[in-house]
């Protein structure tokens, strides 16, 4: 059986109501990276650095899966361990579309962390600084369980282990420019796998991959996974 890595970006959840990031009319086009997603940033306005995220929690709670979702969830179900989901995404529409042990290698909205003692936890509701860590007890250092610019991606160990033993290595919706996923491609071909994109138009890493799929994420997404399942 095939052993497939998926990477999935901002792209697979732009249709479900969730921005992207780096297109003209982007989140990072709107906001200054340096200050709401960086630690540096927390440290100088955390009030300002949570009202962005619990912004974006709200958002995301409000959201609906869609049918990109419904699809990697099947394909999941059917390769079972033969298949790694990865994203950058913050997002919980991959577990509301169905799929199980989503690699969130850049945190979740939905979770928290504690800057003094590195308890993490499921988080609903706004944050502020009046918050208290479960473990510690210390108030004033919970933060959403978010990578920021800076500091070191989730499960890094798992995903390039994976990228060293898959025959394919799929990225959908991504925009090839934030590492190190955008590296994923090349870890990939190295080590031999065909590589795959799916996206609405080409990424800045498209000359890496060995063919292309474009269009919105619901039609093309679908379409491959019936493929894969056909085959």
């Amino acid at each position: 059986m095939q052993r497939i890595v998926i990477l999935t970006g901002a792209g697979i959840s732009a249709e479900s109501g969730l921005g992207t990031f780096r297109d003209k009319d982007g989140l990072w086009t709107k906001y200054d990276l340096a200050e709401v997603a960086t630690p540096e940033g927390y440290a100088a306005d955390p009030d300002k650095v949570l009202g962005f995220y619990n912004a974006r929690r709200a958002n995301c709670v409000a959201a609906q899966h869609n049918a990109a979702h419904e699809a990697l969830a099947r394909l999941q179900q059917h390769l079972g361990a033969n298949l790694l989901l990865v994203t950058q995404n913050i997002d919980d529409l991959h577990e509301r579309g169905g799929a199980e042990d989503v690699v969130h290698m850049h945190g979740e909205i939905l979770r928290a962390s504690c800057s003094f003692c590195a308890y993490r936890w499921s988080w609903q509701g706004d944050m502020s600084r009046r918050d208290t860590c479960p473990a510690c007890r210390e108030t004033g250092g919970v933060r959403p369980d978010i990578v920021w610019f800076g500091e070191m991606p989730y499960q890094m160990e798992r995903i390039y282990d994976a990228l060293q033993d898959c025959d394919l290595f799929v990225a959908i919706g991504t925009s090839g420019n934030v590492y190190p996923a955008a590296g994923f491609v090349a870890e990939a071909r190295q080590a031999g796998a065909e590589c795959l994109e799916i996206n609405l138009e080409p990424s800045d890493t498209a000359g890496s991959f060995h063919r292309q799929i474009l269009g919105p994420a619901t039609e093309t997404v679908p379409a491959w996974v019936d493929q894969v399942l056909a085959g």
